[in-house]
């Protein structure tokens, strides 16, 4: 019993997982978040191509007025417009510190949102059979020293894209993320050790479950000066509760030196019915995303200048409105990249246009550039990935994009 307890605590702290993390030498300095709205948020209302005459005919009800306008776009460049409600995210855009990467998603057509964020987190669309995810293969590939919490996994169950072989430490949502529970008991510890001292998988998964809590609790009581005790969304929280979290978890990240590579997913993107426009349900959803977005560099602080926020989506929605006032599932969708060493200012991708010869099925934006096409560059230039150990975190991925070395600052 107390075996399957063990192991039951690991995966819901650690991933489940024993293997030690790795850390560069001397602390690591480029850090990587990635976001995962879970539900296929749509990316023709986030970054809307107002420029294009397909865009507004085909949305009558829930298309977003040009800029200048009422309720209009903020105006990105003389095709694209950022929704209204993502106002938060302006200064980042001006500050040379936020891009987006259009019609872009997964290669493999599913509308299933179960099958497509397999996939995303994966870094394997079309097989199955993929046992890790991505997000882990990269733990294993970078180089340095063991560390806890190197990888931190932020919600309440251990997301696909950091299943694998390598220890990840989970921190909870809301303000009692860190509160005191029965394996902070030294008591327990000190049994527990002596009970699975010669199960060397058993002891690892043991020894960084405690020092993970162990050193996210003294960060967390040091930056809030104060002492602490030691479906299509797939369980992630929505928006309306994004903004706390995100900024909780920026500070995690600056106060803990050996902390490199993070993870959190928001919810409530499946907008099928009454999705609405520059008011209604996706804006308010939009709102709460920008400001969790915008509290999450806050928190950050001076990590904000070393650190990448990836901000990615399963698959986008159709062009068209359907009959209840919202979009139904869709193919391309857009990528947002934040921060300081993102070469910001600039909307990215091989646009291929909303003529109907030009969409997917005839009805959806294509996916001009394949995920991993972004994410591969990014951790080549921001992480010093070779291109051997790229090729274990992306394994068969498509050759370089183009647009590579426009993403970020080497």
């Amino acid at each position: 019993m107390l075996r399957r307890q063990l192991l039951h605590f690991g995966a819901f702290t650690l991933g489940g997982l024993p293997v030690s993390l790795v850390h560069a030498q001397g602390g690591a300095r480029k850090k990587l978040v990635v976001v995962m709205l879970r539900g296929a948020v749509d990316g023709l209302s986030v970054v809307a191509p107002y420029g294009e005459r397909e865009y507004a005919a085909s949305r009558p009800q829930i298309a977003l007025p040009s800029p200048g306008a009422e309720d209009g776009l903020i105006k990105l460049d003389p095709l694209f417009g950022l929704h209204p409600a993502l106002g938060p995210l302006k200064r980042h855009w001006d500050g040379g510190q936020l891009a987006f990467v259009h019609a872009s998603g997964s290669p493999d057509p599913t509308r299933s949102h179960f099958d497509a964020q397999d996939y995303l987190e994966s870094g394997t669309p079309g097989r199955k059979s993929t046992p890790d995810g991505w997000l882990n293969r990269l733990l294993t590939a970078l180089p340095g020293e063991p560390a806890p919490t190197r990888a931190i996994s932020q919600g309440s169950a251990p997301p696909r894209i950091f299943s694998g072989p390598a220890s990840v430490a989970s921190l909870g949502l809301g303000p009692n993320a860190l509160q005191r529970r029965a394996i902070d008991d030294p008591q327990l510890q000190a049994g527990l050790a002596r009970l699975y001292a010669n199960d060397a998988q058993l002891s690892g998964t043991l020894r960084d479950t405690t020092e993970g809590r162990g050193e996210m609790t003294r960060s967390m009581a040091a930056s809030e000066g104060r002492a602490m005790d030691p479906s299509a969304d797939a369980g992630a929280p929505s928006a309306r509760s994004f903004a706390a979290d995100a900024r909780r978890l920026g500070t995690l990240i600056r106060k803990d030196p050996h902390t490199q590579l993070a993870f959190t997913a928001v919810g409530g993107w499946d907008t099928h019915v009454n999705q609405g426009a520059a008011r209604g349900q996706l804006a308010n959803r939009l709102g709460s995303l920008g400001e969790g977005l915008d509290a999450l560099s806050v928190g950050l602080g001076d990590a904000y200048k070393d650190t990448v926020i990836v901000v990615i989506s399963e698959f986008g929605r159709t062009l068209r409105q359907n009959g209840n006032g919202g979009t139904d599932h869709g193919r391309g969708n857009v990528i947002w990249l934040l921060g300081g060493p993102v070469v910001g200012g600039q909307v990215l991708g091989d646009w291929p246009g909303l003529d109907r010869s030009a969409l997917a099925d005839g009805r959806d934006l294509a996916v001009a550039t394949d995920f991993r096409q972004v994410l591969a560059p990014l951790l080549q230039r921001h992480l010093g990935l070779t291109e051997t150990a790229l090729a274990t975190v992306f394994p068969q991925a498509p050759q370089t994009w183009r647009y590579a070395d426009k993403l970020v600052r080497a």
